[in-house]
């Protein structure tokens, strides 16, 4: 599993944050504060305070790097 900060300011943002977590196979969660949510789910997106940075859990043992380039303008440097 590896863990990653991304920022979802935008409604757009989310969408297409979505839209490209669904391109894998794998499980994704967000994790804000005690919530932790389907991160392929965009009513539970929704239900996070999205003026934070929020951490993503991908629990992926294999195609990590191809993950983390597909999610790179979402993750926070």
């Amino acid at each position: 599993m590896k863990t990653v900060r991304i920022s979802l300011n935008s409604i757009d943002k989310v969408k297409s944050f979505v839209n490209d977590l669904s391109k894998f196979d794998v499980d994704f969660d967000l994790v804000s504060g005690r919530y932790v949510i389907d991160a392929k789910s965009i009513m539970g997106i929704f239900s996070l305070d999205l003026s934070k940075p929020i951490d993503l859990n991908i629990h992926a043992e294999a195609g990590i790097d191809e993950i983390l380039e597909t999610l790179s303008p979402y993750i926070i440097k």
